[in-house]
């Protein structure tokens, strides 16, 4: 007999996905029983950072992360990490045991209570398999969903003993079913757009986190040389699409309404690729384009599409369409735009590390290829102005900013380009939200580098409520935490540095060895 686990993991196999990342329950062992020698099992010890890890892995490797999570309780656990999946389009199939079906109707301990619904609004599909012999096909169909555009996590629950039913004899036709998404523009289309843009007089580029998932970076990087336009990135970045050191590189926008309508002022076309318009943040009421400022959009994602506030929209495959014009658009005879002003190199501090300082002495160690993800919300426009990011793939961000991404992300993007150094810059109040990362790192030896920027409070929060304009807020602070001690108690070797030249002596020696390394630094706070 054929059982629906044999046939399943034979689909899983057949579609390359032989990776699980999970943290499993009693509803989940009949599924991971005789857990194949082919496949490899990544344990995490929170539901948050199994998806974390496997949301890195998926972004960097561009195929899906496959998650195996426990009940209602487990899926609970992961939301947040759920959520900055769902805002990255990253494909992630998650799988969640169910009670058996013989006591799911009297709510037996660990069922999960209208299943499909549970993970909603936050998965593109979320199913609960009407009989044992529907799973294949149930999870064929997940597999497809995840991965076709706009890619994002989907979620099925499957009753415990449905594992070892006989499959459904027609199953084979799963095995090698493909599904692929053809998304390129008509010509007639493409012309329009290629002619408004040749016809623009001060035209402005504002690229996106799908710009980086396509590997259109260079596509991104012709097309601006060819309308000689500077490049902007979109506000709250999780991905960066563009050099940070071209001279057509300007910046990441900030994510306020007024903001960026006035830096967007004076260019009567703005493309944005690969992009929401826009993630905004704080309140900063504005007009969101001034006017004879035009803008187009081209995103993977019809949502986003529609839910934009001004401009049109053109939904299709961001890399594909970025090819084209880079081919297409002929080359304008504005000036060639000049590089904007390095900035100047940063002092150590009276005492403690200034942040400049952590991402000058980075940028000047770091390999050239190196991948950043980043978890220190205060010193983000710090991050982006003093590393040279200029390969694909080199940053990562929580994409709806919900903290304990960065960490385990980290180790999934390790997993996923084990020939480029990871080096995770988290803050000492993020940290906190995933801090069990490092025993996974430490178990599986993944050489990911976390620097911990200790300044003893929540410094997006402090600068939050100067912002508001909000006086005495308690919780803000979060003094007496030795990272390097947590880090031995999970087996990681740990260094503390307290200058530059300790700093950059911790650097060389993580970089040399084959293991993950936790650097403490003590950094002042943002308010100095």
């Amino acid at each position: 007999m054929t059982t629906v686990h044999t046939t399943t993991y034979d689909l899983l196999r057949q579609q390359g996905i032989t990776t699980v990342f999970g943290n499993p329950g009693s509803n989940e062992l009949p599924f991971l029983k005789d857990f194949p020698a082919d496949f490899t099992y990544i344990l995490a010890l929170h539901e948050g950072v199994v998806v974390g890890i496997a949301d890195g892995y998926a972004q960097a490797s561009g195929t899906p992360g496959f998650v195996n999570l426990h009940s209602a309780a487990g899926t609970g656990n992961a939301m947040g990490a759920l959520s900055n999946a769902w805002n990255s389009h990253s494909p992630l199939v998650i799988t969640a045991g169910q009670q058996t079906r013989a006591m799911v109707g009297v709510e037996a301990l660990l069922t999960n209570v209208d299943a499909a619904n549970l993970p909603r609004p936050l998965v593109k599909w979320s199913y609960e398999p009407a009989s044992a012999q529907e799973v294949p096909h149930a999870m064929s169909r997940a597999i497809h969903m995840a991965t076709m555009a706009p890619r994002g996590p989907v979620y099925l629950s499957v009753p415990y003993d449905d594992w070892s039913k006989q499959a459904d004899p027609q199953s084979w036709h799963l095995l090698k079913r493909q599904v692929l998404s053809a998304g390129g523009p008509s010509e007639a289309l493409l012309a329009d757009l290629v002619a408004q843009l040749a016809n623009a007089r001060n035209p402005v580029l504002v690229l996106g986190p799908d710009v980086d998932a396509a590997n259109a970076n260079q596509h991104c990087v012709v097309l601006a040389e060819r309308l000689k336009a500077p490049v902007w990135v979109a506000p709250s970045a999780p991905r960066c699409p563009f050099p940070t050191r071209h001279p057509n590189f300007r910046g990441l926008l900030p994510a306020g309404i007024a903001a960026i309508g006035k830096l967007l002022e004076g260019h009567d076309l703005v493309l944005v690729l690969g992009a929401p318009v826009f993630r905004y943040h704080q309140y900063d009421p504005g007009q969101y384009l001034t006017e004879g400022t035009r803008l187009i959009a081209v995103t993977c994602d019809p949502l986003e599409a529609a839910r934009a506030p001004m401009g049109d929209a053109i939904v299709g495959d961001v890399g594909l369409i970025a090819a084209l014009l880079a081919k297409q658009v002929p080359e304008a005879t504005r000036p060639t735009l000049k590089a904007l002003p390095a900035p100047e190199p940063a002092e150590q501090g009276s005492s403690k590390l200034r942040p400049e300082v952590v991402f000058d002495t980075l940028d000047e160690i770091a390999p050239h290829d190196a991948i950043y993800l980043n978890e220190s919300t205060s010193t983000t426009a710090l991050m982006w102005q003093r590393l040279n990011m200029r390969h694909p793939g080199s940053y990562f961000f929580a994409a709806a900013g919900g903290l304990g991404f960065a960490m385990p992300a980290a180790v999934g993007v390790q997993l996923a380009q084990p020939e480029r150094r990871v080096i995770a810059v988290i803050g000492d109040g993020s940290a906190n939200y995933s801090i069990s990362t490092l025993w996974t790192a430490v178990q599986y030896n993944i050489p990911t580098i976390f620097i911990i920027m200790n300044n003893g409070t929540y410094g997006a929060l402090r600068w939050f409520a100067g912002v508001l304009e909000v006086e005495n807020v308690p919780g803000l602070d979060v003094p007496g935490i030795d990272f390097c001690a947590l880090a031995k108690g999970y087996g990681m070797h740990a260094i503390k540095a307290e200058n530059r030249d300790q700093l950059a002596g911790a650097l060389h020696q993580a970089l040399a060895l084959n293991a993950p390394v936790l650097i403490e630094v003590s950094t002042l706070g943002p308010l100095g």
